[in-house]
């Protein structure tokens, strides 16, 4: 009994032992090829071990858990979040667990729960500014969702190809006509194409379309040339005559570190030269990636994990020089942090967008807008939503000085596929419009509407047949409108398009009264038997002032009627006194008195009915006087109404030369 107790002990010790080391094994395979960057292989590698490996071993779990955690998140996968949580339940021994776990909870909109963890990690690393970052976008969040954008993306059907990537457009030079973009789809589906160790994906190759004459992407190719090769290639940029291209190489080692390079080639005579590498820094094992050049052709942007860096990966410059790349300089805290600054592109005027986990975002990489100011530095912007998502959004390409271009995004794609989306930000546009009419409302044709703004625009239009008339307007500007028309006074009015950002159409009517004719002021009341204005006077009032100041050259006569009821004397010196009041409150308003006449006619001139008054009461016929006999024959009802039209307040033009002369 004793024998086979102790048989089982030693087959139970020797199995454990057996199976310590096929973890061990599994485990420097593994790190091996994590070392080299086969995160897509390696990630589920690193999931099958963190399964056998004993749960009181916590320590062993952590380790494996942690660097699962990072090929999940580096090749864009949600299993991450899981990895590193099982990091931090087993103590992983090093807080950057805290940093890259926030990072994936921020990616995936999880803002509050990430905060909490980029705290945790900041007790560690008060310095980090990727954490202090982290912890401002949950702060942020809510104010920039109220900010409107106005960029339209598109994920356009052209370049999509499904279980494929393509990513990092860029224009082939100025004429925007042509577009290269680097891509994992087969053309031909018979093509057998070895996946990469690193995203899992089949290797990259660029590719092109070029527009036809309806303006319509044609169909893609893969790029001529000697630029393909077996090598992992893409991301390119373009001179400004499109003849020099700038791209990255991954070559392949078997079994050893892949590296990248940057290559040049020139297009000539339709097709791609024979690349060459472009040395930048003295190592060679350095990797250098993901090029743009200058509008100039002088400058080279690029990204590099070198040492002497600012962490992760960032964004250098170095000038061209006959093959080589001198002067070489890190971009600076600007622009560079503690995480990865990658996916520079140039756009004509010299802004420089790059994409960043380390910068404010929304998660994952964000687009960046970096405008060179004039003493030195940068002015970093986000871009904001639609451009920005809480996916990775990269690889932004402008066609020439136009505002509309492709950039890259994983948003929506549960694999973290890489797909191009376009984007448009449309012109935004203001508009001025209206019609221009006499104080009965009808329309004056041939009117003229002058518009004048402290930009120094001058503009003028005729209202059409119908007094219609319609102006474009700029942006951020201040201006002043008059309508004029032969027999009318001048009428002024404002507008601003100061700050605005959206399009509006502005409506401003013009109703220009008569020179030749009384004109009646409508909203004139006084309190009953009185001369006193009533409160609801003022609207009316301000009119009248407006008019004069829109007309400083002429003098008027104020004069308020009655009806005939009543004495027809004291009917005339009640209706003086509310023409005097009238006046004052115009004199109070700044109008100097001697260009005011005030005249009281009692119920000496009733009104004489027009088209306008007998449309409003029928019972009345046109060129009817409304004296006392012709409104004694009315119903008790139409009396009143007559009456009423009768009471009234109007001006009349005497002089139009005012200090003229």
């Amino acid at each position: 009994m004793r024998f086979k107790t102790g048989h089982y002990v030693f087959l139970l010790i020797t199995t454990i032992l057996l199976q310590n080391c096929s973890i061990k094994a599994r485990i420097k395979k593994a790190d091996k090829r994590y070392e080299i960057g086969e995160y897509s292989a390696v990630g589920d590698l690193y999931k099958n071990i963190y399964s056998s490996v004993p749960t009181k071993d916590k320590s062993l779990r952590a380790n494996i858990a942690f660097r699962q955690g990072e090929c999940y998140r580096l090749t864009n996968q949600a299993r991450a979040e899981q990895a590193y949580l099982n990091a931090i339940r087993n103590n992983y021994a090093d807080s950057i667990v805290f940093l890259r776990y926030a990072q994936v909870l921020q990616r995936y909109g999880k803002y509050a729960e990430a905060s909490k963890n980029f705290q945790i990690y900041l007790k560690k690393d008060s310095t980090s500014v990727v954490a202090k970052n982290g912890i401002k976008v949950t702060e942020l969040l809510a104010e920039w969702t109220k900010i409107p954008s106005h960029y339209v993306v598109k994920r356009p059907k052209e370049f999509y190809q499904q279980r494929t990537s393509s990513f990092s457009p860029a224009f082939m030079g100025a004429s925007s006509e042509v577009l290269v973009f680097t891509s994992t789809r087969r053309l031909n589906k018979k093509t057998v194409q070895k996946n990469s160790a690193i995203s899992g994906l089949p290797v990259n190759k660029m590719y092109t379309t070029r527009k036809n004459a309806a303006g319509k992407w044609e169909a893609i190719s893969q790029l001529d040339g000697e630029v393909t090769t077996l090598n992992d290639e893409g991301i390119c940029s373009f001179s400004e005559d499109g003849k020099i291209m700038y791209y990255t190489r991954s070559p392949y080692v078997a079994n050893g570190e892949r590296g990248t390079e940057i290559f040049f080639s020139n297009r000539v005579g339709g097709t791609w030269s024979t690349p060459q590498k472009i040395k930048i820094f003295n190592d060679s094992a350095i990797s250098v990636a993901q090029p743009a050049i200058s509008p100039d052709g002088q400058t080279l942007y690029f990204v590099s994990d070198a040492k002497n860096g600012l962490g992760g990966k960032d964004i250098w410059k170095g000038t061209l020089t006959s093959g080589e790349c001198k002067f070489i300089e890190n971009l600076g805290k600007e622009i560079n942090t503690s995480g990865d600054e990658m996916f520079p592109t140039m756009r004509s005027d010299g802004t420089l967008y790059f994409s960043s986990n380390g910068h404010t975002g929304f998660g994952g990489l964000d687009i960046f807008k970096a405008t060179p100011i004039k003493d030195g530095g940068w002015k970093v912007e986000n871009m904001g939503p639609p451009i920005n998502s809480t996916a990775d959004d990269f690889g932004m390409t402008f066609a020439d000085k136009a505002e509309y271009g492709y950039f890259s995004s994983n948003r929506n794609e549960t694999k973290g596929y890489d797909a191009i989306w376009s984007f448009e930000l449309p012109v935004l546009s203001y508009i001025l419009e209206g019609k221009v009419v006499d104080e009965k409302g009808n329309v004056i044709p041939d009117a003229t509407v002058r518009m004048v703004s402290n930009s120094g625009i001058n503009a003028r239009v005729q209202t059409k047949k119908d007094g219609a008339y319609r102006m474009k307007l700029e942006k951020d500007i201040d201006c002043v409108m008059q309508a004029s028309a032969r027999g009318y006074l001048n009428q002024k009015n404002s507008l601003s398009t100061q700050g605005l950002t959206d399009s509006k159409t502005f409506t401003i009517n013009f109703q220009l009264s008569s020179i030749s004719k009384p004109v009646q002021m409508g909203n004139i009341f006084f309190e009953f038997g009185k001369w006193d204005l009533t409160t609801t006077s003022e609207i009316g009032l301000k009119a009248l002032v407006k008019l004069l100041n829109d007309n400083p050259n002429i003098t008027i006569e104020i004069s308020t009627h009655t009806d005939f009821i009543g004495n027809n004397e004291t009917n005339k010196i009640l209706s003086e006194k509310r023409a005097k009041s009238v006046v004052n409150y115009l004199i109070t308003a700044g109008i100097v008195s001697d260009r005011l006449t005030p005249v009281g006619y009692g119920e000496e001139k009733p009104v004489v009915v027009d088209a306008n008054i007998a449309q409003k009461y029928p019972f009345l016929k046109e060129n009817d006087v409304l004296n006392e006999n012709t409104v004694l024959k009315l119903t008790p009802e139409q009396q009143e109404q007559a009456n009423q039209v009768n009471r009234r307040t109007e001006f009349k033009v005497i002089k139009t030369t005012y200090k003229l002369y």
